[in-house]
């Protein structure tokens, strides 16, 4: 048997940011669940702990409870990861615990291949097992090697590694029977990262975060669980003044037959999203059923079939199982409580639900570390050309507001104008403006009697039954996608316009509804509609990294997280932690290759093209 994992914690800094562990044998998970434990039970321990397992298949929730039998200490931690056991098809799943500061990172399928993708790690601990679906060639103790940084201990189950270890820069310590103990120590320098992105951030700092929506509340929470001081600034009074100040939204997964891009980040994103809205329902900062409510989303397709991944529906594919936990066809009884024939083309989204934005922005910016100022209108960015450069953020009289070594965009439709005024390249990336306007009322006790059971989206969606501030029963019917319009507020002739399109949607989508709703859009003089921008990129992809190099000024420090158009409260939570990641060199929270399509690089690289082409 190769050492335990939780000892690989001995010669650890006792002042450690992080704490990265690679366990290349999952099995039932006890190694991961020994190692949590051992966590808990250090005086000082790291503020992070990275557990990576890498698992071919999955195992079910009764194999993983059976893993640990007898073991009343693990007990308790196994109920906890049981609960987010849930929707494991093949690729990269992140699942977290004590409130984001024990992160286990999956690796489910072709294991060594997604090893081989993904960014080094630099483990702190690697724990290598004979077994399982791993080979260990030459080929894959070298690339087990790539994810190693000089210290790294690591145990192996054979004795028989041994000779291959050495060559790849592996001390051998002890060989005791067939197990196997080294750290790494090659007499050539290992790599750094090659993945394009500044080298890592070792110790935490001053951070600045303009913009107080979902994207820049989401920012300041990931930067703050991993120890910076973060300011956030806002042009306005309130947090969440602008598109993340709607009244109630959804956060779903897509689908489609080719499971594509987009389908596997909306489920990365929705997994994250749920977490914290958990994590926050714990510390008492949300209320489940008044600010938010995991009960399920309806998609109903007007048009043709949503499709499923044709696997999902094949009751002998093994990844079946994990398919029908996010999506399947929707039932005869659930078409029947929305008033759809039972022909209808629609979906089930199991791992879906209604938020109230504005409370969750609310929730993240009161996580320890973050401070909040309103009322700061930025007009131009400026680098100080002092010993320690920091980034000012300054008025339109030249007055700094605030400073810090790191500073994150987080604006919306005003992140390119920002950098277009502080004469940075990035200025020209192509952001597109998208204004909506959404209809909501109040119900009264017919129409709230009239709601599905659930939210229902497709083309539009509604939610059918949240409460606002006050507490008044409310519904919402949106949104409106109006490209390159900026114009707050509309006007009162696109107000009516704009309602007259949403009740249009709710016709298709749930006929018996919106006849339910007549005396709300039969009104000659409808109310005003919310309305508010968002932002999207050219690929309607958000957009997360680093700003990048510029030919006149220094943009170390400058980071960005925009661009998530009608998916904030989808995705905001998963490009966040993406950031974060990568500013700390840290395990990805997805697939490498899902991260590479978020990065900020194919904005340069756009803008770069569109200037030649002309």
């Amino acid at each position: 048997m190769s050492e335990p994992m939780h000892s690989l914690f001995e010669g650890m800094s006792s002042n450690a940011q992080q704490w990265c562990a690679l366990e290349t044998d999952f099995g039932c998970g006890l190694s991961f669940l020994q190692t949590w434990a051992a966590w808990q039970e250090l005086p000082e321990r790291p503020r992070i702990l990275h557990f990576v397992a890498l698992l071919g298949v999955p195992p079910t929730q009764a194999q993983l409870q059976q893993g640990i039998a007898g073991s009343s200490v693990l007990q308790a931690l196994i109920e906890q990861l049981t609960t987010q056991w849930w929707g494991l098809l093949p690729g990269v799943h992140r699942l977290s615990f004590e409130q984001g500061r024990v992160l286990l990172t999956l690796y489910i399928g072709d294991t060594q291949n997604l090893l081989r993708r993904q960014p080094p790690l630099a483990a702190d601990g690697i724990r290598l097992s004979n077994g399982g679906d791993a080979c260990w060639t030459d080929d894959a103790l070298k690339n087990l090697a790539r994810h190693c940084r000089r210290g790294t201990r690591l145990s192996a189950s054979a004795g028989t590694l041994a000779p291959a270890l050495s060559k790849l820069g592996f001390k051998l310590q002890s060989t005791p029977g067939t197990s196997v103990l080294a750290h790494y120590d090659p007499a050539w320098e290992p790599r750094h990262r090659s993945d394009g992105l500044p080298p890592p951030v070792q110790t935490p700092g001053q951070c600045l975060v303009l913009g107080a929506g979902l994207a820049g509340a989401a920012a300041a929470s990931s930067l703050a669980r991993r120890g910076w001081q973060v300011t956030v600034l806002d042009a306005a009074e309130q947090p969440a003044a602008g598109a993340s100040g709607l009244p109630a939204g959804l956060f779903c997964p897509h689908v489609s037959p080719d499971d594509s891009l987009i389908s596997r980040l909306s489920r990365n994103g929705v997994r994250t999203t749920l977490q914290n809205l958990q994590q926050l329902s714990s510390q008492q900062k949300l209320q489940p059923g008044v600010d938010w409510a995991h009960d399920g989303v309806l998609e109903h397709d007007l048009n043709q079939p949503a499709h499923l991944p044709p696997q999902w529906l094949d009751s002998s594919d093994a990844q079946s199982i994990w398919g029908r936990h996010w999506s399947q066809p929707a039932t005869a009884e659930q078409l029947q409580a929305v008033h759809l024939p039972s022909d209808s083309h629609a979906l089930w989204h199991a791992q879906a639900g209604w938020v109230r934005p504005a409370e969750l922005v609310k929730a993240l910016l009161k996580q320890p570390g973050i401070q909040w100022r309103g009322q700061a209108q930025v007009a131009r960015l400026q680098r100080s050309s002092d010993s320690a450069p920091r980034w000012q953020a300054l008025d339109d009289q030249g007055t700094v507001l605030a400073e810090a070594g790191m500073l994150v965009l987080a604006l919306g439709p005003a992140t390119a104008p920002l950098l277009a005024a502080s004469s940075l390249e990035a200025g020209q990336w192509e952001l597109q403006p998208i204004r909506g306007q959404v209809s909501v009322a109040a119900h009264d006790a017919r129409t709230r009697a009239a709601m599905p059971p659930f939210p229902v989206n497709g083309h539009g969606n509604l939610v059918p039954d949240f409460p606002d501030s006050q507490g008044t029963r409310q519904w919402v019917m949106g949104s409106t996608f109006e490209r390159d319009v900026t114009e707050l507020p509309p006007s009162a002739a696109d107000q009516q316009s704009a309602h007259a399109s949403n009740g249009e949607k709710l016709a298709d989508l749930l006929p018996a509804c919106r006849r339910a709703l007549d005396g709300f859009f039969g009104q000659s003089d409808l109310p005003p509609t919310w309305s508010r921008l968002r932002c999207a990129a050219y690929d309607r992809i958000p957009v997360t990294g680093p700003v990048g190099a510029d030919a006149g000024t220094d943009t170390s420090g400058l980071w960005v997280l925009t661009g998530l158009g009608s998916r904030g409260l989808t995705l905001s939570l998963l490009c966040a932690e993406l950031m974060a990641a990568q500013l700390h060199g840290e395990p990805l929270p997805l697939d490498a290759r899902l991260a590479q399509a978020l990065g900020s690089a194919r904005l340069y690289a756009r803008a770069s093209k569109q200037s030649t082409s002309k």
